[in-house]
């Protein structure tokens, strides 16, 4: 029997169930629409070894799984080469994107080598110093890279080292980085010195201050901040949410979800009656804790209505509906005491284009119920959902998460896998304000809306970062975007 580790994140979608077992397999979801991770309960086996033939018996369980549960399963090549290794021959059975060939091809399905780190990364535990970062060229030209730090978490490595949001890094361990060793230098080994730069108008100034951090396993909570502002006669709620995680990895407690709702009881305490939902980081996480936020925003919203609905392939779809009936395909919102809908006229929501999967579902799955007003830069553009796939027997020790299915809203809508472009758009500048500072870019916009200015177009605040940008830590966060499903034992 084969065993599926579900998890829905876009860029992750995460549904939150227990295992799911269809006939012979266990699904799992996972990040970028990934779903939620469950363990190995059987103990563990030696991996297999790296032979043609070991990499065949690995590669005739992905195939097995793809051909049953992967979204676009009716592309799967006949005779795919099995003597690749399985990284290479997962990929080599995926309908890829391309952008002119393939615009609506896979983005997202990825595999990695081992199905317990993986589960464990879609509920926010890695190897970390706790800070996340944006990376671009020191100039346009230049071969010489900078890190941006976007967040630091609170008593991670890297806070109690005294690294904060708005630091530029142009050093680690004495090497400038640059395009050719940036990921070396930054994404491998666990102990950094940081070489610092500070920001002197448009120009960058090497400080000569270097911070030491080492890495650790680290549980991240993505309940990151919240506050109340007042704004004339409006009580202004303020959340920065960085994942969709119910709880920590291997808990049972869905403690982080418990937190959201314990913020929204208080702002509703508080009146609250206009809301800014930063998510402007968060790549995505299980689709459980997508509907738990949403439920206690939307307006007029119940267990009756439908915040999401889901299309599977055509092979596995009939089996289940047999089985489980329509409703396994549906999300409906929560029945929430805390739920702030009624005094909200809208929802305000802060992008950029870390805001993937499981974020972009709360965007998408609240339009038909209340107006959503998005201010940044545009969205990732996932609107389909992953599961993690994990061996049952322990024999195979790899784990993968491919795309499953589509997400619809009430209206049928799916129409964002290129974004959401936003509605008031604002960058973010090179010299960072903390987050919940009311001066902070997008922050200033939002609250800038609430007291009655301008509704479109370019926002009139801090000019933006006009360096060429390279990437981010955040796109190698539990598989860069993910929207995870948590499902149950299924029987068929």
């Amino acid at each position: 029997m084969n065993k599926y580790v579900v998890n829905t994140t876009p860029g992750k979608f995460i549904h939150q169930q227990s295992r799911l077992r269809v006939a012979k397999w266990l699904l799992i979801a996972g990040f970028a629409l990934s779903l939620s991770a469950c363990k190995k309960t059987t103990d563990d086996v030696t991996p297999l070894a790296s032979s043609s033939t070991d990499n065949q018996a690995v590669n005739d369980w992905i195939l097995e799984n793809m051909q049953e549960l992967y979204y676009w399963n009716s592309t799967i090549p006949a005779n795919p080469d099995k003597t690749l290794s399985p990284d290479k021959f997962f990929d080599s059975i995926l309908n890829k994107y391309n952008a002119t060939s393939n615009p609506t091809g896979d983005r997202f399905s990825w595999i990695e080598e081992s199905g317990t780190d993986l589960q464990a990364s879609l509920s926010g535990q890695t190897t970390t110093t706790g800070m996340e970062y944006n990376l671009y060229l020191k100039a346009s030209g230049s071969t010489d890279v900078i890190a941006q730090v976007l967040y630091v978490l609170p008593n991670s490595p890297a806070q109690k080292a005294g690294i904060k949001r708005g630091d530029i890094i142009t050093k680690v361990n004495g090497q400038t980085i640059s395009t050719t060793n940036y990921s070396n230098l930054l994404f491998s080994g666990t102990t950094f010195a940081f070489g610092l730069a500070t920001v002197n108008g448009s120009s960058l100034v090497d400080s000569g201050q270097t911070i030491s951090v080492t890495a650790t396993t680290f549980q991240e909570n993505p309940v990151f901040l919240d506050s109340v502002y007042t704004v004339g006669s409006k009580k202004v709620g303020y959340l920065v949410y960085n994942q969709f995680v119910p709880g920590a990895n291997g808990s049972k407690a869905n403690e982080y979800d418990a937190q959201v709702d314990a913020v929204f009881n208080d702002f509703k305490a508080q009146g609250v009656n206009e809301l800014v939902l930063d998510l402007r980081y968060n790549p995505g996480g299980y689709t459980s804790s997508s509907a738990n936020l949403a439920s206690l925003i939307g307006k007029g919203v119940s267990s009756s209505k439908l915040y999401f609905r889901e299309e599977w392939n055509s092979t596995i779809t009939p089996e289940l509906q047999r089985e489980y009936g329509s409703n396994f395909f549906i999300q409906n919102f929560l029945d929430k005491s805390q739920n702030i809908g009624s005094n909200l006229s809208r929802v305000i929501v802060l992008t950029t284009e870390h805001t993937a999967s499981a974020s972009e579902l709360i965007i998408n799955g609240l339009r038909p119920y209340m107006t959503v007003t998005t201010i940044g830069t545009t969205t990732y553009g996932k609107n389909v959902g992953s599961i993690t796939i994990t061996d049952e027997t322990g024999k195979i020790q790899w784990g993968m998460q491919p795309i499953v299915f589509k997400s619809y809203n009430n209206a049928g809508q799916s129409d964002y896998s290129t974004g959401f472009t936003p509605n008031v758009e604002v960058e973010e500048p090179l010299a960072l304000l903390p987050l919940g500072d009311t001066k902070e870019n997008l922050l200033s916009a939002a609250l800038n809306q609430i007291a009655g200015g301008t509704t479109n177009t370019r926002q009139g605040v801090a000019a933006g970062n006009t360096l060429p940008a390279l990437g981010s830590s955040l796109q190698r966060k539990v598989g860069g975007h993910a929207m995870v499903r948590q499902l149950k034992t299924l029987n068929l």
